[in-house]
């Protein structure tokens, strides 16, 4: 894209919308329609491309969705002049967005916007509705886990505990774990979530980050044995010989005799390596 792009209020009726490699959700605009109630407009410009006939939609497709549905005249737009391959890799690269956020990344984000949309929206507050519909003041703004789940395309559920696991990590936590050597998941984020004694979860904050477990289940099983809550947790060797133990036992003869036949030389040779040490 040689040309700099300028911003400007453009017609609404001249911006054409093909097809888009992500189709849009009525849920999204229901919920962009709450987002420009509040801040009284859009709070980001959509972008296009000037062709001959007017402009060729690159990305906001629920933004001039909602914008068509409000009856707007002009919506302010990005004027890009580029080629129709450059404006398809730009539109694929905003899709992507997000899935570029890793899930300390995600949960922290959207922890910190549920604390952002419960000041913009108390009465959304858990255990506030009710008691507004009780008094008949229930307002009509959706929860947070909704709003964001209709964008995400996550149920509320999810989206709840995606919160639960960002809201239990602190600034510093987020980018010690970020710079772990294995990528931390959501998985692990639950766990954490869930920990309530503050010098657990911090133990198993730091062995996550310096690569000393690789799950957070399995720091909170170090963390119980050295306070003595648990045995030690086995090693992986320890591990693997109970398999063999428990499938030796289970087998039947048949089988035995069979591994044997395959694997007699292996286990005699090592017999022979026992003996000689």
């Amino acid at each position: 894209m040689a040309d700099l792009p300028k911003f400007e209020d453009i017609p609404v009726a001249e911006i054409v919308m093909r097809a888009r490699t992500r189709s849009v959700s009525r849920d999204a605009v229901a919920v962009l329609r709450q987002s420009y109630e509040d801040h009284s407009g859009f709070t980001t410009p959509i972008h296009v491309r000037k062709v001959k006939s007017g402009f060729e939609l690159i990305d906001g497709a629920h933004r001039l969705t909602l914008a068509r549905d409000l009856g707007l005249e002009t919506i302010l737009a990005r004027v890009w002049h580029c080629s129709q391959e450059e404006a398809r890799f730009f539109e694929t690269d905003a899709n992507l967005a997000l899935a570029h956020l890793t899930p300390v990344a995600l949960a922290r984000s959207l922890a910190v916007r549920h604390e952002a949309y419960l000041n913009l929206h108390p009465g959304t507050a858990p255990g506030v509705a009710g008691g507004k519909a009780r008094q008949n003041q229930q307002t009509t703004e959706m929860s947070f886990a909704d709003f964001v789940g209709a964008v995400m395309g996550v149920t509320p559920r999810q989206v709840q505990r995606i919160v639960r696991a960002g809201r239990a990590l602190m600034p510093d936590q987020a980018q010690a774990l970020e710079a772990a050597p294995k990528r931390v998941t959501m998985d692990d984020l639950y766990v954490i979530s869930k920990i309530g004694e503050a010098g657990e979860r911090s133990f198993v904050i730091d062995t996550l980050a310096r690569g000393g477990a690789p799950k957070a289940a399995a720091a909170r099983k170090l963390w119980k044995a050295e306070q003595g809550m648990a045995p030690e947790p086995l090693t992986n060797t320890d591990q693997t010989l109970l398999r063999l133990m428990d499938a030796w036992k289970r087998a039947p003869k048949i089988a035995r005799r069979r591994f044997l036949e395959e694997k007699g030389g292996e286990v005699q040779a090592l017999l022979d390596e026992m003996h000689d040490d």
